[in-house]
């Protein structure tokens, strides 16, 4: 029997140690959380040039079959149908309650779909592909590949000085690419609210690119503790904590993610909830929130009106190394939910003023043609 305190390395694993990172256990692997420079440096340079983070740790899976896009569509919201070949959709896997088991990007490709999808899902995700689509599509997982990020406003002139044909790729879009050599699967997409890629390698070549990259001037390695400020400042939801099975799309506020065809027919677990949450407006909403001075809200902290009646909870917090600031994200009720709304945080026992936001707290700057 295998240990479960057991973790993996990915390809790039020596790499990250002869970088000099600081390793530690995240979703069964052992990933860097910083480099040498630091989490402060990491963040600025990814806002600033470019910033390439090793994200093999999540799962790649290739759906085939006579259909798969028809057949994906009975356990996610997502309009997949409707995507051309080349096209990506961000959805996300639904249970009964209408609750979120993980979120994952799908690319439609020419005859199958590529799916992207978080490391720490990643065996229940493909346990919950095989057995919804059996008879119906093929699930294979593609643990032959490494997958790393190019994130931030240098990556596009830095790619594509090694494969031009990126240069013109629009946001959410995918193409299959040789670069140095190797044979890439390529989507302008990301994790950070910047422009940037995401590249999946052969594990035997991947070393080889990353090290490639990595010459370019202006790229730096960069670790989990930025990724996480990252998309953080961009109001992204991190899985397990800002989404959970208990989280429904549209308290999280991804409406957006669900077209107005499958809002209609449903089709997909928890449909009839999600469509009653719609036509009534959730209880809950996903909120961005600034406390007063300097001290971050960290996850779990307790969110309280200004009579002390604890009305929600901090679902990821920290420091903005861009606005130099405490941020924050959690769920209020509709009433509290407003931009402008004051509320407090409770951090220690004490009642810290904090208001509710507008998000993102930094402005993204996907590539849009």
């Amino acid at each position: 029997m295998s240990d479960p305190s057991a973790t993996e390395k990915t390809i790039l694993y020596d790499l990250h140690v002869e970088l000099g990172a600081k390793m530690v256990p995240f979703a069964g692997y052992d990933m860097p959380v910083q480099y040498p420079d630091g989490i402060l440096k990491e963040h600025l340079a990814t806002r600033e040039s470019a910033g390439l983070f090793d994200v093999s740790h999540m799962g790649q899976v290739v759906i085939t079959g006579d259909s798969p896009a028809a057949a994906i569509e009975a356990l996610i919201p997502g309009d997949i149908q409707a995507l051309e070949a080349g096209d990506m959709r961000y959805s996300f896997l639904t249970n009964e309650k209408g609750g979120i088991l993980d979120d994952l990007i799908v690319t439609r490709r020419e005859h199958d779909l590529f799916v992207v999808v978080n490391a720490a899902c990643k065996e229940q995700d493909i346990k919950l592909l095989t057995d919804g689509l059996a008879g119906k599509a093929t699930v294979t997982e593609l643990t032959d590949r490494a997958l790393i990020a190019l994130q931030g406003p240098k990556a596009v002139a830095i790619l594509s000085s090694m494969a031009p044909e990126v240069a013109s790729m629009s946001f959410m879009s995918y193409q299959e690419v040789t670069i140095d050599g190797a044979p890439c699967f390529v989507t302008r997409s990301g994790y950070t609210g910047e422009d940037g890629y995401e590249i999946s390698i052969p594990n035997e070549q991947a070393v080889q690119l990353t090290r490639k990259l990595l010459d370019h001037e202006g790229v730096s390695a960069v670790g989990l503790g930025a990724r996480d400020s990252l998309r953080l400042e961009a109001g992204l939801c991190l899985y397990g904590h800002d989404l959970t099975e208990n989280t429904s799309p549209i308290s999280a506020g991804l409406i957006w993610a669900i077209s107005k065809r499958r809002r209609e027919e449903g089709g997909f677990p928890g449909a009839a909830v999600i469509q009653a949450e719609i036509a009534n407006k959730p209880k809950m909403k996903r909120v961005g929130l600034v406390p007063e001075g300097r001290a971050p809200a960290r996850e779990h902290t307790e969110i309280a009106d200004l009579d002390g009646n604890i009305i929600g909870e901090v679902t990821s917090g920290g420091f903005s190394p861009s606005l130099q600031m405490p941020i924050a994200m959690g769920y209020v009720p509709l009433a509290f939910a407003a931009v402008g709304t004051d509320i407090n945080l409770i951090v220690r026992g004490k009642a810290r003023p904090a208001k509710v936001v507008k998000m993102p707290f930094v402005e993204q700057r996907y590539y849009r043609d």
